[in-house]
């Protein structure tokens, strides 16, 4: 009965880096060339920030490129020990990413919960990934939507079909993470707004939802 992994995104700075580990974030999110959404980096400027990186906690790209090849030559440049991608790939892809990257590297890949379908995704990628990441979003729409809020009644369901651990992002802040524990029990939470002031990393909120998050206990994570 422990608290979720707690994964900080959109960090944009050595600072940034420092007040989350600070805080006991277990990982980091590098928010890549991406068609909308904030803290957008350079790929050098991911590759310096995880330099500072201390061990034992994660990294994580985020990227939108769809094709094996491209994913795995970003993660090389980047060199974060996990990708998360943020489109709905073709499972093919993946089939061939597991053949391009290090077995170390980890594939996270997020799910955008519009509607129910998205359980109709699980089977099709369990095999090729390590993780899901329940998100918000429209990423088929005209320029991609990333983040928001989203049904935590389908995101309960899709924790209890997945055999992958399965982190929940979307809207989390000190005032609703504990009701998201209790209702979905993921393996970790995903969140940049809800702990950021004017873009920046804010210390208070950061203090606020940890507090928070460690108010009730998940229950056994989802593996």
């Amino acid at each position: 009965m422990t608290r979720p992994r707690i994964k900080i995104c959109c960090i944009s700075s050595e600072d940034e880096v420092r007040l989350a580990v600070a805080h006991g974030a277990n990982i980091l999110g590098f928010v890549a060339d991406q068609p909308s959404g904030p803290a957008i980096l350079e790929d050098d400027t991911i590759r310096q920030l995880v330099d500072c990186v201390p061990p034992g906690v994660s990294t994580f790209l985020l990227t939108s490129r769809t094709r094996a090849a491209d994913i795995a030559d970003h993660v090389s440049f980047c060199g974060t020990d996990s990708v998360q991608i943020v489109r709905h790939i073709d499972p093919v892809e993946h089939e061939a990413l597991s053949t391009l990257l290090p077995a170390a590297i980890r594939r996270i890949q997020v799910i955008h919960v519009e509607s129910r379908d998205v359980l109709d995704l699980i089977d099709p990628y369990t095999p090729h990934i390590d993780a899901f990441l329940l998100d918000s979003g429209r990423p088929n729409a005209q320029v991609a939507e990333y983040g928001g809020t989203h049904d935590w009644a389908i995101s309960a369901d899709f924790v209890q079909h997945a055999s992958k651990p399965v982190l929940l992002a979307g809207g989390l802040n000190s005032g609703n993470v504990a009701d998201a524990i209790s209702r979905i029990q993921p393996y970790g939470l995903d969140l940049c707004s809800g702990v950021r002031t004017e873009d920046c990393l804010d210390e208070e909120k950061l203090r606020a939802f940890m507090t928070a998050a460690a108010q009730r206990p998940a229950g056994s994570p989802n593996r």
